[in-house]
């Protein structure tokens, strides 16, 4: 075989190697081209880095969150109606399950009852002290009239008494008048008497009326409680929104305080919460715009709301206590809340979605973004 290669004609390896030779030539005039726009392209990265990028702070750390209503019932009971069907929008206000009401409107009778026995024996006292009044009055006239009489019979007795001594009246008429007198003394003593017991009652009365109006209040404030307990036979949503995680059946027996159905919050009242690195926070201030990409498909503009005044393993159930032996640093992240510009369509969004957040720190957050506005925006700079 060397015999063989060895006989090629020279002819045939010169002609095999000049093409090799102009594809050399130009790739020679070609790379100062690349060499151009890669310094080209690199000027223009640097550039936008410079005026743009260094100021945007990014985390994929994000979701989105809402106030989420979880409705529990507040009453003891048996599951009558289920008036909304799972994911289905409601209004504010409007009944979602409705609870077996007897016992509570009996209950709420049975105080609308001891209210109105409270306000009959606040009446009924508050005619006894103005009979004890009107016996006072009385009283207070019978010893006028019992005075009269002893002022009569005391002079009765004295004109009998001079008579007699004269010789003029008789021993009899005497001791009559004398009789009458001590009669008269005795009814003023027991007039007076009865105007005092009739004064003494008029306390106690008021002391009782007194006490009635404390048991009315009482019996108010229950019957308030039994209204309060009947309404809540009705599970209203406390705000517009969709309902969801129904755990309700009908029939069901439920009590106080167990979990029946959930309302989420609709689109436009939902907000995103972006857990940055504690090393990203020194140019995040309130009210700078936020670009949010959400995973579920579409871009938002927001702005930072506020941030969390501590980080988020503070708020863990264990929070961590660095004052141990074994130690291991560890980027801390804290909360930040962005709020989502109204007006965009933001229909598919739902709480715990995932998203994409950037803030721009920039002092002009208005100034262009993109490559070619960042260049342009330098060069009138200059």
């Amino acid at each position: 075989m060397n015999a063989r290669t060895s006989a090629i004609p020279e002819s045939e390896t010169r002609t095999s190697a000049a093409p090799a030779q102009p594809r050399r030539s130009r790739f020679r005039r070609v790379l100062p081209l690349i060499a151009l726009l890669v310094l080209a392209g690199g000027a223009a990265g640097g550039t936008w880095y410079w005026q743009v990028g260094r100021f945007m702070e990014s985390t994929d750390n994000a979701h989105v969150g809402g106030d989420i209503a979880v409705l529990s019932s507040r009453i003891e009971g048996d599951v009558v109606r289920i008036l909304v069907a799972d994911n289905q929008p409601v209004e504010a206000g409007q009944p979602l399950i409705e609870l077996d009401r007897q016992d509570w409107q009996a209950r709420r009778d049975q105080a609308a009852a001891a209210l109105a026995e409270a306000e009959a024996n606040i009446g009924t006292l508050a005619a006894q002290i103005g009979q004890a009044r009107a016996q006072v009055a009385s009283a207070e006239a019978q010893i006028a009239e019992a005075e009269a009489e002893r002022v009569r019979a005391v002079a009765d007795a004295g004109r009998a008494g001079t008579l007699a001594q004269g010789g003029y009246g008789t021993r009899e008429a005497v001791d009559r008048t004398v009789a009458n007198r001590r009669k008269a003394e005795a009814a003023l003593t027991a007039a007076q008497a009865g105007l005092e017991s009739a004064r003494g009652a008029i306390p106690v009365l008021e002391a009782q009326s007194r006490s009635a109006s404390a048991r009315r209040d009482a019996a108010r404030a229950a019957l308030a409680l039994a209204e309060s307990d009947l309404d809540h036979t009705v599970i209203r949503a406390p705000y517009a929104g969709i309902a969801g995680n129904r755990a309700a059946q009908l029939g069901q027996h439920v009590r106080a305080g167990q979990n029946l159905i959930a309302v989420s919050p609709t689109a436009d009242r939902l907000y995103v919460t972006a857990n940055f690195k504690e090393t990203q926070l020194r140019r995040i201030r309130e009210g700078q715009p936020v670009e949010l990409s959400v995973d579920a498909g579409g871009t938002l503009h927001g702005v930072v709301q506020s941030l969390a005044p501590a980080t988020g393993a503070q708020f863990s159930l264990l929070p961590p206590e660095n004052a141990t032996g074994n130690f291991t640093k560890i980027v801390q992240r804290v909360p930040v809340r962005i709020a989502v510009d109204p007006g965009q369509a933001v229909a598919h969004l739902r709480p715990g979605l995932s998203v994409e957040a950037e803030v721009d720190t920039r002092d002009d957050p208005h100034g262009p973004r993109s490559l070619f506005g960042a260049a342009a925006a330098m060069i009138r700079g200059r």
